[in-house]
């Protein structure tokens, strides 16, 4: 596993980052957010700490899938702590070793009138290249959403 680090700087309230990164009030903010890795990506379960949450979306191939996960942690407006379990085929989940140690961390933080993200995740090094890739393309439009 390599550690990634991405942050952006968004001119709106940190509830209203968290909020719209989240999809708590509207789905739809997350979907469109995460877009930058796949048109059809959402999620299904909750938010809440201890929770199961799958992140999916529909392949070329017309199958669903995506990732297993447990939220290890939620502090609204503050931290998010994603545990990666596994990766869900079709509707099979299946635990990945690689991924058992992995975490996505989302840190919020208030800067006066402006706010921080910052992403930190564990990642597995077949993915490294992608997610330098798309992790900053997803940050710029979730900036889009809470500056507009």
């Amino acid at each position: 596993m390599q550690k990634l680090q991405f942050k952006v700087e968004i001119n709106a309230p940190v509830a209203k980052v968290y909020n719209l990164m989240l999809g708590l009030d509207n789905k739809q903010s997350y979907e469109e957010w995460t877009a930058a890795f796949n048109p059809t990506s959402t999620y299904e379960g909750s938010w809440l700490k201890g929770s199961k949450i799958l992140f999916i979306g529909t392949a070329e191939d017309g199958k669903r899938g995506g990732m297993v996960a447990e939220i290890a942690e939620n502090i609204p407006n503050q931290f998010v702590s994603i545990h990666h379990r596994g990766i869900l085929d079709g509707d099979q989940e299946i635990a990945i070793e690689a991924w058992a140690s992995g975490f996505e961390n989302y840190i919020f933080e208030e800067l006066g009138n402006s706010s921080l993200v910052t992403i930190d995740a564990d990642m597995p090094e077949e993915y490294l290249d992608y997610m330098n890739e798309v992790w900053p393309k997803a940050l710029a439009r979730l900036k889009e959403l809470a500056e507009n």
